[in-house]
């Protein structure tokens, strides 16, 4: 009768402990499957904002208008040009899909003006050309 007792008790545990691995079993279930949904939704989400703007990096840069733009490619000019160079009247800004184009002139005291070019996207230089020679 003790041992029947026992087994009864050990059965009615084991079924009870069933009960309570099922239930969390469910519950892993339903984390996993969120976070899976999670993951779904923010896939989706950055494809849409890539395709909103397709040339943005993650690290955008501060240059956010046309003023700013003809500052920076300004001071990246009198790099360019050398010690002692100064821009030339005011530089032109074109806006552009991912920023804006700006053309200048850059000089020496002594020596030639030079126009230079130079692009600005996703709020950053991102390359200058100046056309000696020309």
């Amino acid at each position: 009768m003790r041992q029947a007792f026992i087994m009864a008790a050990l059965g009615l545990g084991l079924t009870g402990g069933t009960a309570v691995l099922a239930q969390g079993h469910g519950d892993l279930h339903r984390a996993v499957d969120a976070a899976i949904l999670s993951d779904i939704s923010k896939d989706r989400q950055a494809e849409r904002d890539a395709k909103r703007q397709p040339y943005a990096s993650p690290g955008q840069g501060s240059i956010a208008t046309a003023g700013a733009a003809r500052d920076a490619c300004g001071a990246k000019a009198r790099e360019q040009a050398g010690f002692g160079a100064k821009i030339i009247g005011t530089p032109g800004a074109s806006s552009m899909a991912t920023g804006w184009e700006v053309e200048g002139v850059v000089g020496q005291a002594n020596g030639p003006a030079v126009p230079f070019v130079c692009s600005v996207r996703n709020g950053s230089v991102t390359g200058i050309l100046l056309r000696s020679g020309e």
